[in-house]
Order: structure tokens, then sequence, then C-alpha cells
């Protein structure tokens, strides 16, 4: 967690750039600080844990999770819970998941319980960077819950 948010904060100006100084833009600008609430993390327990004290997110991200086959149920419910949290249907809560391609079953187990509770859509080569892009062994799927 650590390491996650050190690269936030190494990454926000990117993001959302800081307003110059002696800027002629009247548009109020987001000024990014180490303590931003654009951004926020959490630990989350996904196989202990409860979501119901949660506030609603527009955007879950779980990268490089799903590496066997027990943590494929509590992680997606967990997800699904997450995004239900969000109760605005003209904004939906996007699941955005990454993972590394290990093992085909584990790999088919997922799939088939994330689209049992996702409406799922896989991104397409062209809008990743070559990383994570075609035979490089990483693929990356975004939910929008049932």
């Amino acid at each position: 967690m650590k390491l996650l948010r050190q690269n936030i904060t190494s990454n926000l100006d990117a993001t959302f750039p800081a307003a110059k100084k002696g800027s002629k833009n009247k548009q109020k600008s987001f000024v990014p600080h180490p303590h931003s609430d654009r951004i926020k993390t959490e630990i989350l327990d996904w196989e202990e844990d409860s979501v119901a004290h949660l506030q609603p997110q527009n955007l879950i991200i779980a990268c490089d999770c799903i590496y066997n086959e027990a943590l494929i149920e509590p992680l997606n419910t967990t997800c699904a819970a997450l995004c239900k949290l969000n109760t605005d249907t003209t904004k939906p809560t996007l699941c955005v998941v990454a993972q590394q391609l290990r093992s085909p079953d584990v790999f088919e187990a997922w799939i088939k319980s994330f689209h049992r509770l996702f409406h799922t859509w896989q991104v397409p080569d062209r809008w990743l960077t070559s990383e994570l892009s075609e035979n490089s062994g990483f693929v990356v799927h975004v939910g929008v819950v049932r």
C-alpha cells in the first residue's frame, strides 16, 4: 500500500496538472497534493472485510489479484458489492481487472464468475500499452455490475 500511495503521489501531476503561477486561465484548476481526495486508496481483505461501511466509488481497480481458484469468488463478489454501493444507474461504477495470464484454468474460472456478476468487456489492444497488449501475457477487462 505504501508503494501504491507513492506511485499515485508521483503521477498525480500528470493526471491532474497543477495550475501554473501567473496563468491567465480563468477556469479553476485542480491542485494536487499527497492527501488528495480525488484518488483514494484503502486496504480491503476481500475474503474477510465487509464493504457496507464504504462510500460509493467511480472506479474499482484490481491488478494481478487472480492467481488461484480459491480467490476468484471472494474477489468477484467483493468487487460486485463495491460497485452496487453506487446507485446512480446513469454513471455506474466501473471495475477494471488487469491480470497476468498464468493458468488457463484459473482464467476460465475467473471470467465465468466475473461474467455472471458483471457485463464484461475485454480492453482492446489498441487501447493498451505494449506491455499489456497481445502476446504480453496480460489481459485487461472492464465490468459493469449486473
